[in-house]
């Protein structure tokens, strides 16, 4: 059902706050499983692929509805499908925990339970991000853009926290129950809110009997702008080398801490601690006034931040590291969210915004898929004390469990700092915010 209602500027940030509270106590909740599976499946198998691809199967649906969730985001009730992507949620948990209590679950139901938790948490998103611009004043953008990165940051923070603590006391099934709960305090505050649904705007070629021009629009309209092009280009590299490195993270810190929950926990905090200082600033500070530089800046200086990571071998370190890094991440979000809020008109921003997610996730899948097994099968065997890479990378990242991916986190972030450089030479993208006029100019 298409709902059309009159657009009006946001005036305050109420809304956004109420919405953003449920959220963060969602994501607390989905954090908390996603670490504590993470160690029951280690646990199971002690190998990085099964972890890498639960990866897989929560990111390849939303690649695959990233083709057509954005016309029905723009269609349909924007409130109703973040509600939905709650109920979901809260549904697919409650189906692993029912699995876990009879002695039935096992890995794959996890890559089916994560598939459909990732694909309605996309629309879910989608929705979110697309209303930002009806419930946040526009002075706002990047200084809410930078609370959600907070809200991430800080879940990264409390929810491996609390589960590394509770996990020896309640187990999979109590965190597992906590996280139903908290998505039903999220779906909540949702009802009491209104979110201003934009009408959509007459373009030419629109019409209900025709669904295609609707489903490539958010093509044509960024293929259509060189700038916006590059941008997601950018975004589409640097995506492919960080998850081909960092999905093996939880995997190295576990092999190299002999199954350690609470050091893999600590290391967790640390970068969620430093992300969300970083978002903190970034939302006090308002981000910089060409907000490309913040998205180059700052995922340069964390790329760079996970090399010293990789090569560090001791739990001090990895925290160190782990907390410069994460304090930069929020600035690429929260820049990049904000040039596109302000270059896209709201009424189409779902059908853009899908467009932009299918474009720079469009190779995600093949990382995550080639991850682990990279880890498995190649880097890990290298790295063994008479591996083929020993000789060359062993002063740098030792030997052994967990030097292989210590390699492989340090060639790909190598590899993203590269490509941060590279994004300066390029007019098209150093230049975006002057090419590209506001929609509201």
């Amino acid at each position: 059902m298409t709902v059309k209602t009159s657009q009006r500027r946001p005036t305050s940030l109420q809304t956004f706050f109420i919405i953003w509270g449920g959220q963060l106590v969602s994501t607390i909740g989905s954090n908390m499983t996603s670490f504590a599976i993470a160690i029951w499946a280690w646990e199971l198998t002690g190998k990085a692929t099964p972890l890498s691809l639960i990866l897989f199967f929560t990111h390849t649906p939303t690649v695959i509805a990233a083709c057509f969730a954005g016309v029905l985001v723009d269609r349909w009730n924007r409130k109703q499908l973040m509600i939905v992507g709650d109920a979901i949620a809260a549904l697919s948990t409650i189906a692993i925990l029912l699995l876990l209590l009879n002695n039935n679950l096992q890995i794959w139901h996890l890559y089916v339970t994560t598939a459909i938790n990732g694909l309605f948490g996309y629309f879910q998103s989608l929705a979110y991000s697309a209303s930002m611009s009806t419930i946040v004043p526009k002075q706002h953008y990047a200084r809410c853009s930078a609370m959600s990165s907070f809200k991430l940051a800080s879940s990264v923070i409390l929810g491996p926290a609390l589960a590394g603590t509770f996990y020896p006391i309640i187990g999979l099934k109590g965190i597992l129950l906590i996280d139903v709960i908290t998505c039903i305090i999220a779906a909540t505050t949702l009802l009491l809110v209104h979110i201003p649904q934009p009408s959509i705007p007459k373009i030419e070629n629109f019409s209900d009997n025709k669904i295609l021009p609707e489903l490539t629009f958010g093509f044509r309209y960024i293929f259509a702008r060189p700038s916006l092009l590059a941008l997601l280009t950018f975004l589409l590299t640097t995506n492919f080398v960080d998850k081909v490195g960092m999905a093996v993270f939880s995997s190295m810190i576990l092999a190299r801490t002999n199954n350690n929950p609470e050091i893999l926990a600590s290391v967790n905090i640390a970068f969620g601690v430093g992300a969300s200082v970083g978002a903190m600033m970034f939302s006090i500070w308002g981000g910089p006034k060409l907000r490309i530089h913040g998205m180059l800046i700052g995922t340069g200086v964390t790329e760079f931040a996970k090399v010293l990571f990789s090569l560090a071998r001791e739990p001090l370190m990895w925290i160190v590291t782990a907390t410069s890094g994460g304090f930069f991440m929020p600035w690429l979000g929260s820049c990049n969210q904000a040039i596109w809020l302000s270059k896209v008109k709201p009424g189409i921003q779902g059908k853009v915004f899908a467009s932009r997610f299918l474009i720079a996730q469009i190779t995600t899948p093949l990382a995550l898929g080639i991850s682990g097994p990279l880890a498995d099968h190649i880097f890990e065997p290298a790295m063994e004390t008479d591996g083929s890479l020993a000789n060359i990378f062993g002063g740098l990242f030792g030997t052994g469990a967990g030097a292989g991916m210590a390699l492989q986190i340090a060639l790909f972030s190598g590899l993203g700092i590269v490509i941060c450089l590279c994004g300066y030479r390029f007019h098209n993208l150093r230049n975006v915010e002057f090419i590209l006029p506001d929609h509201d100019s």
